[in-house]
């Protein structure tokens, strides 16, 4: 497994996983495992934040406590399949700042097209957590963390549902620098570039618009 890479292979994970991947899952089902997995996946994605300490008076004594240092994280979704992990990631970390990246992909080349961005100021002083549930030819993801590191940011991770051996290599390619945090490793792309097994189209199933 590439140094860069995080399979996170909790049971909860995995199991939350397999229903998601059913293709009887309904929406409203799917939109909340995809709140709750989150959540899960954030606690390996954060593991390396940096703290602090301050002083703080407990009912016993005063203590120098561990505290997060530095300014307030970032989360960066791609739109718009990122935004399902945005809601269960701000109920652990309610004061993160929330940026947008909007990357269509042309369905002939595969490649990224940029519709929109809108992130945070002072990127290059905060922890950097692109979100983007599937991370198939890795194309988009590496795009958006372009666009990061040219507004500044340096401190960057990725966090996805489920990657591609192909999205794996292009990332670790254009950005091995940036740690990969996912909940599996699929086994190939197909013709279209989807994810096999894999899932779907997690925006729409998490929309409902297919």
């Amino acid at each position: 497994m590439p140094d860069h890479l995080t399979i996170v292979d909790h049971p909860l994970v995995q199991h939350k996983l397999t229903v998601m991947r059913e293709v009887a899952t309904p929406t409203a089902t799917f939109r909340q495992l995809l709140r709750e997995i989150s959540q899960l996946l954030a606690f390996e994605v954060t593991r390396d934040l940096d703290l602090t300490t301050r002083q703080i008076e407990t009912p016993l004594c005063e203590m120098q406590a561990p505290t997060l240092a530095g300014r307030d994280p970032a989360l960066i979704s791609i739109l718009r399949a990122g935004n399902g992990f945005l809601d269960g990631m701000l109920d652990l970390i309610p004061f993160a700042r929330v940026g947008f990246v909007g990357l269509q992909r042309d369905e002939e080349t595969l490649e990224p097209m940029q519709y929109y961005f809108k992130v945070p100021d002072r990127l290059d002083e905060r922890a950097v957590i692109v979100v983007d549930p599937m991370l198939a030819t890795g194309h988009s993801s590496a795009a958006a963390i372009d666009l990061l590191k040219q507004n500044g940011a340096k401190n960057i991770r990725l966090m996805c549902l489920v990657a591609a051996p192909e999205g794996v290599a292009h990332m670790h390619e254009k950005h091995p620098d940036v740690p990969l945090v996912i909940a599996a490793l699929d086994d190939h792309l197909n013709e279209k570039g989807y994810i096999v097994p894999g899932l779907g189209d997690a925006g729409d199933r998490m929309f409902g618009t297919k």
